[in-house]
């Protein structure tokens, strides 16, 4: 592919203006894709398969670390922030596979003294002594597929646990050393009362989770209920959920940082920020993206190869493809990022993280401001609340 060169002019108001090198790169993250759950939710559109029998553990660890070389290329000296195992579901492979895997990594990449490492997980798949192991290893933080606590609303999700489990499932976490922990948890489910909801709500915080991901089911293109769609709630309904839970997470100490991120103070997902700033990561494994910046300007998206029989294909190539984003829809990229964040982020890291001048905002800034969506703020980049909730009309003004 032709990828275009960082000296390419872009232009604003008739002047040409390059995209400057990158003195310093972001932070790096590492993104491990585990393609396999035991059993393929009706909602999800992401890139898992059902497991057979026998996953074939070995064969994968070795196909993630020769995947990972192919992007060492990228890693200019930096260590791990953080490591991100996602599905699927990880938890499925053993603590010994996974404990192979990091020292591998480690091996490649050095890590950060106080590196995050997360590790998702379904309360189906819970053992004591599994997750005793994990923690071992140096995983340090689990996000909890929760999603209800509910019976008929699991069965509606086609998930493989119970409410008891789930509840079980953050005890098992804490009591095998896991001092941080995210609960997931959907809203606007099939038939859903606000009772319903906050209930929920209630529940996820009793068990004192430091993270809580609470967020709306969306129908997704490519999964049964997207063919065979549910009754959901109404919008008024969804709003009433949205505004009573906000509130009932903040009466208890879960400041909401991002569109459907909450967190107790100073526990934010560090691996989900670095995202949300533009940061850096290596994606490895069956479907992962990454995103790497390079020190000469360009910034490269890639993705790998999607069924894990062609990943495991010694014939296919890992990445599926790459593409370098153009000054033109750099802007975009960032922002569809940053303005997620509640708190958006300093007008600095524009600059810092796409090599633009902010001068290349400055229309699509004054419009979104004109219309009340972002923050009249010279010094952060930031969506106002009602550019929260209308995040997309707000982006509309970056598009080129």
């Amino acid at each position: 592919m032709t990828i275009e060169s960082s000296a390419s002019p872009l232009i604003f108001g008739g002047a040409q203006s390059p995209r400057a090198a990158l003195p310093v790169l972001p932070p790096l993250a590492l993104y491990i894709h585990i393609p396999w759950c035991v059993r393929k939710c009706p909602y999800c559109d992401f890139n898992s398969h059902t497991a057979s029998p026998v996953l074939p553990e070995e064969e994968y660890v070795d196909a993630l670390l020769a995947d990972l070389d192919q992007d060492l290329h990228a890693v200019y000296g930096r260590e791990l922030s953080s490591i991100f195992f996602g599905g699927g579901t990880p938890s499925l492979f053993s603590a010994e596979a996974l404990g192979r895997l990091l020292k591998g990594v480690e091996q490649r990449i050095p890590f950060a003294s106080d590196i995050e490492i997360t590790l998702e997980a379904n309360p189906g798949t819970f053992e004591q002594e599994k997750f005793r192991a994990y923690r071992a290893l140096g995983i340090n933080r689990l996000s909890i597929g929760i999603q209800s606590f509910q019976e008929e609303k699991l069965k509606a999700l086609g998930r493989i646990h119970n409410g008891d489990e789930a509840v079980r499932a953050a005890g098992m976490a804490r009591q095998a050393g896991f001092d941080n922990f995210n609960l997931d948890l959907m809203h606007g489910l099939p038939d859903q009362s606000l009772d319903d909801a906050l209930n929920d709500l209630r529940q996820a915080i009793a068990l004192k989770p430091t993270h809580l991901s609470w967020y709306q089911l969306t129908l997704e293109p490519n999964t049964v209920f997207w063919n065979q769609p549910p009754t959901l709630p109404e919008d008024d309904a969804l709003w009433d959920i949205q505004e009573a839970g906000q509130a009932l997470l903040a009466e208890h100490g879960y400041a909401q940082y991002e569109v459907s991120a909450y967190a107790r103070p100073g526990r934010p997902a560090r691996h989900n920020l670095n995202y949300w700033s533009f940061g850096d990561f290596i994606g490895i494994g069956a479907g992962a993206h990454g995103k790497l910046s390079h020190p000469d300007g360009r910034i490269v998206r890639t993705w790998k190869t999607r069924l894990p029989k062609d990943y495991l294909n010694p014939a296919k190539s890992f990445k599926a493809g790459e593409k370098a984003l153009t000054n033109e829809e750099l802007p975009f990229e960032f922002l569809m990022n940053a303005l997620r964040l509640t708190e958006g982020v300093e007008a600095r890291l524009y600059t810092e993280r796409t090599g633009l001048p902010l001068e290349s905002l400055a229309e699509g800034r004054r419009e979104a401001e004109q219309s009340g969506l972002l923050q009249v703020e010279p010094s952060r980049l930031a969506a106002t609340l009602r550019g929260q909730l209308f995040l997309n009309d707000l982006l509309q003004n970056f598009l080129t």
